[in-house]
């Protein structure tokens, strides 16, 4: 299964923003990664380039890679509706993303380790794929052998965050997809209609 294994820490650098999670890099060094990155000028990045890095930072974001990321933008433009919005739905309906959103696992990475080694159910059945796109209603639990596992106590145990199209069932462990999320529900700061003018060229 191919993932992205580079430094967290530059990828943060590179964007600006903790995308890949939080890193002290970014707050001690606020200037780009390399060599040059502190004395490099700033000059006003061309049109082309300003799509591409929004693209790149969306791939980063939700960890996916390049034809994984154009079989979703394929997806979303057959979809009725607005492309850029349909993108980032589909993005956040990943059953990795939703794991991790639930609060089971403290990042996208590790919501993905878990999915991969067949540690949580949809419906009742074991879903080993992390790009599985889910719909309204499809249940999300961890699976009865798992619950005891350290990470996943540890995850619930810093549990925060909620989001209004998840619904998270503390007793049973179980989470509902209730509806895919509007774009002002979703916390990202992904401008999706650039990624659409990227691929529109």
């Amino acid at each position: 299964m191919a993932r992205f294994t580079g430094s967290k820490a530059k990828i943060n650098r590179r964007f600006g923003e903790p995308i890949m999670g939080y890193t002290k890099s970014l707050e001690k060094k606020s200037y780009p990664p390399g060599m040059h990155g502190q004395s490099r000028k700033k000059k006003q990045p061309s049109e082309y380039a300003t799509q591409l890095k929004e693209k790149q930072k969306a791939k980063m974001t939700y960890g996916l890679l390049e034809r994984q990321f154009a079989r979703f933008y394929s997806e979303a433009v057959r979809k009725k509706g607005v492309t850029g919005e349909n993108l980032l739905k589909l993005l956040e309906a990943r059953l990795d993303n939703t794991v991790f959103r639930l609060g089971v696992a403290p990042t996208r990475r590790a919501a993905r380790q878990l999915v991969a080694h067949k540690h949580i159910t949809v419906n009742g059945r074991v879903a080993g794929i992390p790009s599985l796109v889910l719909r309204a209603g499809d249940v999300i639990s961890i699976k009865e052998k798992s619950k005891g596992l350290a990470a996943i106590t540890q995850a619930l145990g810093n549990r925060e965050s909620k989001y209004p199209w998840l619904e998270w069932n503390s007793d049973t462990l179980k989470g509902i997809f209730l509806a895919m999320p509007e774009k002002d529900q979703i916390p990202e700061n992904i401008h999706e209609q650039l990624i659409v003018e990227l691929y529109s060229k």
